[in-house]
Order: structure tokens, then sequence, then C-alpha cells
């Protein structure tokens, strides 16, 4: 079993870090894939109040469970600011896709300890393992 197919098959609780309500960004489709998914996923972007009408947190220390898994839909500059407050709280494994991640944020997670999976689309993971 793959790493990939391993965190998506033995974790269930997920944080989005750039969620949105529009329909046709990226943040919203992985929200949407996770929540099709059947896993409890968690918005989090602090422009908006909810996401599909899930309440959508302003940042990560806000949410109500901690996620095992955060996945990063924002540019690499402020993945590097998740993956520190990830350290901070305690989340084990954060995701960044395509577009979302540098080689800085990359070592930054690695010398915390984290676990990191990168440049993988997350909705094509779940596709390819027929969660979604």
């Amino acid at each position: 079993m793959s790493y990939v197919t391993d965190v998506l098959k033995n974790n269930r609780v997920f944080a989005v870090v750039g969620a949105t309500p529009n329909k046709e960004k990226y943040g919203y489709k992985i929200f949407a894939a996770l929540r099709e998914g059947n896993y409890q996923v968690f918005p989090v972007n602090p422009k908006y109040e909810t996401v599909d009408e899930a309440p959508c947190y302003p940042s990560l220390k806000e949410l109500p469970t901690k996620p095992q898994v955060v996945v990063t839909v924002v540019p690499a500059e402020v993945t590097i600011k998740v993956v520190e407050e990830c350290r901070l709280l305690g989340v084990p494994i954060v995701w960044m896709p395509p577009g979302s991640w540098s080689e800085e944020a990359i070592s930054k997670a690695e010398s915390y300890g984290l676990k990191v999976i990168h440049d993988i689309c997350i909705i094509y993971s779940l596709k390819s393992l027929t969660l979604i």
C-alpha cells in the first residue's frame, strides 16, 4: 500500500486551508471531494463564514477537533505559515497539492517531524481509490 493510500484509508479528519465557497476553485473542489468520500472535513479560510453550509474557521487553532491531515490550497509562502501552525497544534500530516508547496515548506515540515505529501492531487488520489 502506498503512503498516499495509507493516509487516505487510515485518517478520517481533514482540514482544507484555503477552502472557498466558489465552486469553480480548487479549494472548494478538494473540500467537496473529501466530504463526498465521507471524511470529516473542516474548511479553513478567514475570508468566509461558511463553505457549503459548513462553518468555515479562520485558522487551524479555531477548529473544534484537531485534524489528522491538513491540506494546503494556498500559495507556497502561506503554506510555510500553515506548516508552523501544524507543528504548534501537533497535526502530523500536511498534504501540499500542486501549486501550494515549495522546497522551503517541505524542508520546514520535515524538520519538525511532520509527514509531507506534496505535488500530488488529492482529488485524483481519492478517485483512484474509488472513494469518490
